[in-house]
């Protein structure tokens, strides 16, 4: 068969939805319509959640409903702990969250039912269970118990309560909430893509979900944001910026979180509101040093490679001043997606045809079979 190869599937459309707009051209993001810095500025992700999945901004009283339903999901009954907590301590965060919606799935009475109902209820569980399950390997690792949510603090907050023992500050909140919210969804990004993929079989929420997880592991995607903050903690200072550039350049290293598939000739719209967040971290805490070594970081790429600031460059720097420790930024990542994969999950399902694209052959033909007896 004869096929035109779009090598990693590059400017291919494969199908219609009504989630997310990307327009690379003009560096505009929107989802369900409103444009991403609206949501960045004013949007909690609760509200974004909720506007993924319900496909419009809920009323005041919706939300309150909304949030308490949320809430009301967080009780796992020590499940994940108990698997987690056998897994070998070599083990990754993404592997144990991995693991851990395999769990949440066991136990889900809704599993094998494929109702839209049904499968917001798969979405919620999973939405706020994820981040029980992130902090939970987190402290089984430093050989501590858990730290119980708080059923008084937002999805965000409690995720960090629940992580260091203590409430963030208001701005701490703030600044984790807004990097959900800009997290929630990308279109058809690799990991969203691949849950399509296998929700197109008809498989459960839950197999899409965890073939989501391992394909954001990768370091070209969701690790991204690990490696872009090992990258500032190694270069250090502003004045060791331009030598470890050249060198990397030199060497043809890929400089992580530079560059864009979809976002060419601009910086990808989240990095500003996300840059805006990280100077006001820093002023904060009293502190600019990792907001002047990022903006020179950018300036100096900017300068010498054209290329801009994705969503990981920014979010490194962000999470780093939140006391989030390296290994659970991907985790993190994985934990705002949820909003849009569990969406186009949905999305697939209702508008479903089996993912089933063809290859280009070009091996060898006509190859004849030799008996064992004669192969020497």
């Amino acid at each position: 068969m004869s096929a035109e190869i779009k090598s990693g599937l590059e400017g291919v459309a494969v199908s219609q939805s009504t989630i997310c707009l990307i327009d690379g051209e003009a560096g505009a993001l929107g989802y369900r319509g409103i444009d991403i810095g609206d949501l960045a500025k004013y949007a909690t992700y609760e509200e974004t959640i909720y506007l993924l999945w319900y496909n419009k901004l809920p009323t005041k009283s919706e939300l309150e409903a909304f949030k308490a339903e949320l809430v009301a999901e967080r009780d796992v009954n020590g499940s994940i702990w108990q698997v987690l907590s056998s897994l070998p301590r070599r083990a990754q965060p993404m592997e144990a969250l991995r693991t851990a919606v395999s769990v949440i799935a066991a136990y889900d009475p809704d599993l094998y039912n494929y109702e839209h109902e049904a499968n917001l209820k798969k979405a919620t569980r999973l939405t706020v269970r994820l981040p029980i399950a992130v902090t939970d390997f987190y402290h089984l690792l430093a050989g501590e118990g858990p730290v119980p949510q708080d059923s008084n603090l937002g999805h965000a907050a409690n995720f960090i309560y629940m992580l260091r023992g203590e409430p963030g500050t208001e701005l701490e909140v703030r600044a984790l909430d807004m990097a959900m919210v800009l997290m929630a969804d990308h279109g058809f990004n690799a990991s969203t893509f691949a849950a399509r993929v296998t929700a197109s079989t008809l498989s459960d929420l839950y197999s899409a979900i965890t073939t989501a997880i391992g394909t954001l592991k990768g370091p070209l995607h969701g690790g991204a944001n690990q490696r872009a903050m090992e990258m500032l903690l190694e270069i250090g200072t502003p004045d060791q910026v331009e030598p470890y550039i050249d060198a990397a350049l030199a060497a043809k290293r890929r400089i992580m979180g530079f560059g864009h598939r979809v976002y060419r000739k601009c910086a990808d719209p989240r990095s500003a509101y996300l840059r805006d967040m990280l100077h006001k971290l820093c002023k904060e805490k009293g502190d600019m040093s990792m907001y002047d070594l990022a903006v020179s970081v950018v300036e100096t790429v900017e300068k010498k490679k054209q290329l801009y600031p994705n969503v990981d460059f920014y979010t490194a720097p962000l999470l780093h001043l939140l006391g989030i420790p390296l290994d659970l930024f991907t985790p993190i990542f994985a934990i705002s997606r949820i909003a849009g994969w569990t969406t186009h999950i949905m999305e697939q399902y209702e508008h479903n045809r089996l993912v089933r694209p063809v290859c280009s052959y070009t091996g060898p033909r006509g190859v004849a079979y030799v008996p064992i007896q004669e192969r020497g």
